[in-house]
């Protein structure tokens, strides 16, 4: 990587010498996913992603083949896996599939770690010991404001603590007696999260939420297919919350592209960070998303949780261990546990997120995501560290917090998620165009959950652009041409796409200009943190050069 003595670097669109300037990039590509048809057969169902802009074409022969579409906005689907495999070869030939997965199953606790619904407690909101450690022990919750939904199993909505709970939706039918005991979990985390002031039992930490509720295991094993249709239902009803207690440790892309879709469209995303302490510490999928808030547990120490996961896309913890919650009269007729995992650390942080957006409604999704992790109380290790991130919830802190400036055009960590018919029909609007030959913006970047920003200019057929970053710290700049498939390439193919590099030292402004030959084309602009950089607001112009 070319360090602090670099100086700005003039690059016109066809020098190939561009990609010696490749520099080291702190992110990860976000690309469409595999085509491979290989472990299709180990599943009974399979996800298909389809090219945005054919959707129309193909969606009725996966109708009439028993599919089921999952997000008409992506294009996913999902197929019986036999079907999938007769089928999906001729489409790929005709271009018609962007990638295909096996719809694999998602635990609520992975590990196991906590033994859950092991000891059972009296139902009573005495025994809830974590409100004073997340600053809500003498605050008043605000009436139902932005939604809250939990995704996950089935919510018993017979229980004491819901039924007749004001505010309160079934997105889809509720199932909760298939399974095992996993099927307790949603109503569980429900309960942690929203559980009302009825005088029955336990008072969640947003009581009056606007609760709502999807079952992401109706046949009693909780799916990534079944997630995704949870975002898609959630997204379709505007802005709000969305809490997972789930997770795996496969990276799918279709999962990353919904998550990255829902809080794109202005959601807020709150993930736990899994129970695998003890177990070596896997990467836990949705939590190590980028734009997830990341969930990690506490005791009544205030100190991590024995089984609550290191992760390095951690956020901040909440209590997590010795929680009362609801369970199904199904599954013990007391309707109540005490039980411990991440997966009653997040509904905390996401019922308190969506109370403070009640209170606080000017705020962007981006701006509460900073507000809630950085209003945390530190704890451990002075500073963000792996295992309880900036610290421990704190919602008194986060309703005064002063929030960042809005971060537009999120998410844009990489090509596919700015380009048309990208992660969604119509991209990111450009910053120029035909027509319209100046533009600038401000932004941030933080090196853990948004170290890249890509955005689209338009390169005239004639003249010069210049493209100006002036940053509050060390940033680096890096424009790529029309075919770039990611501004992550190396080797030959970033010698053919990269057509300019600036990295200065310190806070000195970054420059390139292009001179346009030939075609117009959108390029692409990526500001990005060197390393050891932590974090950067700046401003990005575009312009004509002066004559």
């Amino acid at each position: 990587m070319r360090r602090a003595a670099l100086i700005g670097v003039l690059f016109f669109c066809c020098a190939s010498s561009a990609a010696a300037g490749v520099l080291t990039h702190s992110g990860a590509p976000v690309l469409a996913g595999s085509k491979s048809l290989t472990r299709l057969q180990a599943y009974p169902r399979t996800l298909v992603e389809l090219d945005r802009s054919r959707v129309a074409e193909t969606a009725p022969l996966l109708r009439r083949l028993g599919g089921q579409e999952l997000d008409s906005s992506l294009g996913l689907w999902r197929l019986p896996s036999w079907k999938a495999q007769r089928l999906l070869p001729k489409l790929e030939r005709r271009g018609l599939v962007r990638s295909v997965v096996p719809d694999v199953p998602v635990g609520t606790d992975p590990g196991n770690a906590s033994g859950f619904f092991g000891q059972f407690s009296d139902p009573l909101s005495t025994t809830e010991w974590w409100p004073s450690h997340v600053g809500a022990a003498n605050w008043i919750a605000p009436g139902p404001g932005v939604p809250l939904t939990m995704i996950d199993s089935g919510v018993d909505l017979s229980h004491e603590e819901f039924a007749g709970r004001p505010n309160t939706f079934a997105l889809n039918t509720q199932t909760f007696q298939s399974g095992d005991g996993d099927e307790a979990h949603g109503t569980a985390t429900a309960s942690v999260a929203a559980a009302p002031v009825n005088a029955k039992g336990i008072v969640g930490i947003y009581p009056q939420a606007k609760l709502q509720l999807w079952d992401a295991s109706p046949d009693g094993v909780l799916t990534v297919g079944d997630e995704i249709a949870g975002l898609a239902a959630a997204r379709s009803r505007g802005r709000g919350v969305i809490n997972l207690s789930l997770g795996g440790v496969t990276r799918v892309p279709i999962e990353e592209h919904a998550i990255l879709n829902a809080f794109g469209a202005g959601l807020l995303v709150v993930a736990s960070a899994g129970n695998d302490r003890q177990e070596g510490n896997p990467l836990s999928y949705p939590a190590s998303f980028a734009h997830v808030l990341t969930v990690g547990a506490t005791n009544e120490s205030d100190r991590v949780t024995v089984f609550s996961s290191i992760s390095p896309a951690m956020d901040l913890a909440a209590p997590g261990q010795d929680m009362t919650a609801a369970i199904p009269t199904y599954w013990d007729p007391t309707g109540y546990t005490t039980a411990d995992g991440t997966s009653f650390s997040a509904p905390l942080v996401a019922g308190a997120s969506a109370a403070v957006w009640t209170l606080r409604p000017t705020l962007t999704n981006t701006q509460l995501f900073d507000v809630m992790r950085h209003s945390a109380r530190d704890v451990g290790k002075r500073g963000w560290d792996a295992d309880t991130g900036y610290g421990i919830l704190n919602v008194a802190s986060a309703l005064t917090r002063k929030p960042p400036a809005a971060d537009p055009q999120e998410p844009n960590e990489d090509v596919y998620l700015v380009k048309p018919n990208g992660l969604t029909p119509a991209g990111k609007p450009a910053l120029t165009r035909p027509g319209r030959s100046r533009a600038a913006l401000k932004a941030q970047l933080e090196r853990r959950e948004d170290p890249e920003d890509v955005y689209r200019a338009w390169l005239p057929a004639r003249g010069k652009l210049v493209v100006t970053v002036r940053p509050t710290a060390n940033v680096s700049l890096e424009v790529w041409g029309r075919n770039t498939r990611t501004v992550f390439e190396r080797g030959a193919a970033a010698r053919r796409d990269l057509i300019g590099v600036s990295a200065h030292g310190g806070k000195r402004f970054e420059r390139v200009t292009l001179k346009g030959r030939g075609a117009g084309q959108f390029v692409y602009l990526d500001v990005f943190l060197p390393k050891k950089v932590v974090q950067a607001s700046y401003t990005v112009s575009v312009a004509p050069a002066a004559r």
